[in-house]
């Protein structure tokens, strides 16, 4: 392992299997799965002070800004189970953010080895995201409401794509098979790119 802290951007849409994929990433590679969702859910649960700003912007029903979150990863990524890098999950969301990622990065001495995307056809997608819905008894992930998330996603997230496949960080995944098979397909990909 090269002295700079490496780090994984993890892309992929909604449904997609970002998640699952992370979780056996960190096992595989020794270094921590980090996502905003659980970043979240830690700063709100412990009442930090950004989980207290956040659930204001919340509890309104705005959008928490990007400075807030971005303040949320920089702690996260500040710990000591970073010092060898962390699997970034769903974020950043958009290509500010992925800015801001860049330079808090600097600031640790680390950097960007790969950007996975794990690509599923949309069809595909949606059946996932219905089929769990049931499972988890979530009644307002219908139809519809998945749609509107695609759509979200295909206009702030998807542009990330393009700003990282700018830098050649990209290696797109085919998320249409098992989950055995999209897992050694990303092995391979992120082996390939950390021995660069």
């Amino acid at each position: 392992m090269a002295a700079t802290k490496r780090f994984l951007v993890l892309l992929g849409p909604p449904g997609a299997g970002k998640g699952t994929q992370a979780n056996r990433l960190q096992q595989a590679l020794a270094i921590p799965q980090v996502s905003t969702g659980e970043i979240f859910r830690l700063n709100l649960s412990n009442q930090t002070e950004l989980g207290v700003l956040a659930q204001g912007y919340m509890d309104a029903g705005e959008l928490v800004p990007d400075e807030v979150t971005v303040a949320m990863v920089r702690d996260r990524l500040g710990q000591p189970d970073c010092s060898n890098g962390a699997i970034l999950d769903g974020f950043p969301r958009t290509p500010v953010q992925a800015a801001a990622l860049d330079e808090l990065l600097t600031q640790l001495e680390g950097r960007i080895a790969l950007a996975p995307h794990i690509r599923v056809p949309q069809n595909i997608l949606v059946q996932r995201l219905l089929q769990r819905a049931e499972k988890e008894g979530r009644a307002d992930d219908n139809e519809e409401t998945i749609r509107t998330r695609m759509s979200v996603y295909a206009q702030q997230t998807a542009p990330l794509i393009a700003y990282y496949e700018q830098r050649g960080l990209v290696q797109h995944v085919d998320g249409d098979q098992t989950v055995d098979a999209v897992f050694a397909d990303l092995l391979t990909v992120v082996h390939t790119a950390l021995n660069a």
